[in-house]
Parts: C-alpha cells; structure tokens; sequence
C-alpha cells in the first residue's frame, strides 16, 4: 500500500502552496521524485491544485539556520526563494508547534532569510538587499554592477510573416531569484499571457526569470501582475513585489515605501536606503489539510 502523508494547502495573498512537514514524515530527497510529485499534486484539475510544494526540511547548518524550505514549481523545477511562500512556511511552522519564535533564520537555495511575526496573520520577511549585477541576476542584459534598467529586450518577429521585430522595454534584477520588470499603462490589459512565457525563456535569462507587470497609480501605490517561473501567472509573488519596490524606486517613481497590489491581496514593501535590505510585509493564512499518497 502507498504511504500516505498529511498535507496543508496554504496562501500567501492568493499565491497558494502545498506544504510538507519533512520535520515530522520521512520524505524522500531524490529530486527526480520531487520533479513527478510537484507535477502530480500541483495540477489544478487532477491533484491539489498549487503555485508550489513547500517541504520543512531539519537546517544543514544548525549554527546558521533553524530550519530549511525546499520550492518546487507547479512544473517541477526546483527554485532558490519564494517571498509568499515563506511567510506560510513561517506560519505553518509556528501554528504546527515546530517553533513559538517571533523570528526564524530560514535555510533558502539563495541563502538565509529571516520572516517575523508582525502581528495577526501578518508577517515580515527581511529579503536582503537587492542584486543588481546583470551577471549575478543572472541576464545577459547590461554589464558591470548594473543596475539594469529601462534596457530593450527584442523577442523576435512580431507575426508570422516576420516583417517587423517585437521588442519590449524592461528592468531585471534579482532577489534571490531573477526578475523581470515591465511598466505598463493598464495591468488589466496587459499581455501577461502572450509575453510572459517568450520573455521567461529568452536566452537573455540563462535561469529564465519571472515577469512583472507594473502599473504605477502613485507614488505609494502600484498594481501587479506576475507571469511566475515554472508556474504561469500566479495571483501573486513576493518576490516579484519586492522586485517591483525595488525598481520603481530605482527609477524614481516611487517612494521607498509602497503598497504594492496584486491580484490575490496587497504586501507592503519598504526599502530604505540603497544599500538596505527590503522588508516586506504581508498575510498568510490556512486553507485546509489532507492526506494524499506519496506516489502514483
């Protein structure tokens, strides 16, 4: 008989993850496993239904770290940082009895990250400052320490008869995982679908990068949409939102504190000086929980 293991579906402003105690069960570590389950489970119409899997792991490092998260994609790709996803994972840990800390030092692929407990179902989450060289973004876009902005991105032939090449103007940069920065007059009628995939992919990103949508309203509020890496459009990210603070005030439209809406609910980003780390602040909440087999 298949192994069967408990579940949590949870959401972080409608950025909705599958979590895994791997503090309690025995997991598996084969990355190959991962890959299949994180396509099983994830699938919206034949299982859960999810952005990603989260899996609390036990730290590698003790000394540096009080526990460890591990993100798989909907698609099965495993990635480095998830701003959504780790205030659920620090509610989760807090709500299961793993930890009553106010603060945890949270093991990441792009390094330790520290949420808070900001009161009610809020959490913060100290992102650490931005990365603006293109190389350690990674993008082929720009050179030096960066930062790049308001670079031309050319995505190949606008049709199918070739005549005239389709490009789009955009800022990258990374935070712990890349991102893509577009602004846009209208987020509602932006090509979120059409361009979000081609410029994911485009070899201007050897990791491929998630894709943000910005429409500025004021100088303390903006709307956004996200095309999210290995996943679609999600109805939000963290990181994306973090990216999105870190841009706009880059480029002078926004104050270094801003509210940022996304599709799922608001996060508030604040980033107080350029060589400060970005704070963000925003909900997380419980769904429901289950069981489901570990394999097919």
């Amino acid at each position: 008989m298949t192994r069967q293991v408990e579940f949590t579906k949870m959401h972080g402003a409608g950025n909705d993850f599958v979590m895994l105690d791997g503090l309690r069960d025995a997991l598996p570590d084969d990355p190959r496993f991962w890959e299949a389950f994180a396509r099983r489970i994830g699938h919206r119409q034949l299982g859960i239904g999810c952005d990603q899997i989260l899996v609390a792991r036990p730290p590698r490092d003790p000394e540096s770290a009080d526990f460890r998260m591990e993100i798989y994609n909907q698609d099965g790709s495993q990635v480095e940082m998830c701003g959504n996803g780790i205030r659920a994972f620090f509610k989760f840990l807090r709500d299961r009895g793993h930890t009553r800390a106010d603060a945890l030092r949270v093991e990441t692929l792009s390094g330790v990250v520290v949420p808070r407990w900001a009161g009610g179902d809020l959490v913060r989450v100290d992102m650490g400052r931005p990365v603006l060289a293109p190389e350690k973004i990674p993008t082929r876009l720009g050179s030096g320490d960066g930062p790049v902005l308001d670079v031309t991105l050319l995505l190949g032939p606008l049709d199918d008869k070739g005549d005239e090449e389709e490009s789009v103007i955009l800022s990258a940069v990374s935070m712990g995982n890349p991102h893509a920065v577009l602004f846009v007059d209208d987020v509602e009628r932006a090509p979120v679908l059409r361009l979000g995939p081609r410029i994911e992919n485009h070899p201007a990103f050897p990791a491929r990068t998630n894709v943000e949508f910005v429409e500025v309203v004021a100088r303390d509020h903006v709307r956004q949409r996200t095309w999210e890496r290995g996943a679609g459009e999600t109805l939000a990210c963290g990181s994306g939102a973090c990216a999105v603070g870190v841009v706009s005030m880059l480029r002078g439209v926004a104050d270094r504190k801003l509210r940022v809406e996304l599709r799922g609910g608001d996060l508030e980003i604040a980033w107080a000086d350029d060589g400060a780390p970005v704070l963000m602040t925003g909900p997380a909440a419980e769904v429901f929980t289950g069981r489901i087999p570990l394999e097919d």
